[in-house]
């Protein structure tokens, strides 16, 4: 497998992207739209590098695969010179990754064009732990000089703190993940994309008229065919064949109510850094009453818990990684399989000590009542709290 030397840079084009430090992202020949694509992963975080890359993007025009072997059918596969990772989002693509090299200078090699860079944040998630950095599921933002750190598991209201926060003021830090030193003074965003749902728009008035028009009549359809198709009686209207397919096509149709826009888009003028001190730490969690509740917990709770959201993220990394495995038998990278150890140590430093708390709450949540719920806890500490309510 190649490797790319600093010194090539004088006779190739390239652009490079520095994430806060932690890691270096070099795209070797890449086309505009191949530079768009990865700035929706990675955020507008081009810098030039004054060190070596961590991690090479390599664009071809054709990736040529000779004598391939299938390991997950269509999937991925391999040949004597390499693994390939060959489908996407559900979309065939021709990607080379040197998974051994992860943790030292990894090369990707994929075609011009592709809709997305397979893994790349994956990597980037992995490269940092050495800089004593730990990836969390998370957003992250300032609320009247005070860092907020909310996590949760997928779908557990982390954008929906962010977002509601942020009518009443709230600085962007990040979405998605953040990025956490070992000695918790320091949280990164990685200003990547951001999914609004029609949901969410709902509360956000002034960004729902920035979403085309065709969207908006595409969410009002889809909601009006949901409606619909809840009013059926069960029994034997549930079994005519039309009425079974409408109710079986729903599921897809709802995930398809979704916008992806930029954070400067949303966040505008809110947007000054995406680096704080993480002073406050919220896990959020849904819960089948309809009230909110907030309690406070131990951090090192939270930590244990969040170990857990890192791997299961990390799975489609971890189905590749295994599958190249399987490929090369007397291969093995060992950064990446002492990596839950990595994460597990300097998650518990980071969150030692933290002001925690957890949130109950239904979902879809009021963006209104969730934020009335936080704002106490994310202006003063609970040492403080019980100082006022002593005196």
């Amino acid at each position: 497998m190649s490797k790319y030397s600093y010194e090539d840079s004088c006779s190739k084009e390239w652009i490079d992207y520095d994430i806060h430090g932690l890691a270096g992202v070099r795209l070797i020949n890449p086309s505009l739209d191949d530079i768009t694509t990865v700035t929706k992963q990675l955020g507008p975080l081009q810098s030039a590098l004054s060190r070596e890359p961590d991690i090479i993007v390599r664009f071809v025009k054709h990736l040529q695969i000779s004598g391939l072997r299938y390991v997950d059918l269509y999937k991925n596969g391999f040949t004597e010179d390499g693994f390939y990772i060959l489908q996407s989002k559900k979309k065939p693509v021709k990607v080379k990754v040197a998974f051994d090299q992860i943790g030292q200078q990894c090369e990707i090699v994929c075609e011009s064009g592709l809709p997305a860079v397979p893994l790349l944040l994956a990597i980037v998630n992995l490269t940092v732990l050495k800089k004593d950095c730990v990836p969390l599921h998370a957003s992250a933002f300032v609320h009247r000089g005070r860092g907020i750190l909310v996590t949760g598991w997928a779908k557990g209201g982390k954008t929906e703190a962010l977002l509601a926060c942020s009518i009443h003021g709230a600085e962007y830090i990040g979405d998605e993940w953040i990025l956490l030193r070992g000695d918790g003074q320091s949280m990164y965003g990685v200003p990547e994309n951001i999914r609004l749902w029609a949901w969410h728009l709902e509360h956000l008035p002034a960004i729902r008229r920035q979403v085309k028009r065709e969207a908006l009549l595409l969410f009002k359809g889809i909601h009006w065919l949901d409606k619909m198709q809840q009013m059926l009686p069960n029994g034997r209207v549930a079994n005519f064949s039309p009425v079974k397919y409408w109710r079986e096509a729903m599921p897809a149709l709802r995930r398809q109510m979704n916008v992806t826009m930029a954070p400067q888009r949303i966040f505008g003028r809110s947007i000054h850094s995406f680096e704080a001190k993480p002073e406050t730490i919220f896990l959020l969690m849904n819960h089948e009453k309809p009230t909110i509740h907030v309690e406070q917990t131990d951090p090192l709770e939270i930590a244990r818990r969040m170990i857990a959201s890192i791997q299961y993220e990390q799975i489609p990394f971890m189905e590749h990684y295994m599958a190249f495995k399987f490929a090369f038998p007397h291969m093995k990278n060992p950064f990446v399989e002492q990596a839950p150890t990595l994460q597990h140590d300097i998650l518990m430093r980071a969150l030692q000590g933290k002001d925690a708390y957890t949130i109950y709450h239904p979902y879809p949540v009021n963006f209104s009542e969730l934020y009335k719920a936080m704002q106490p806890f994310c202006e003063t500490s609970a040492s403080q709290m019980l100082t006022e309510k002593t005196i």
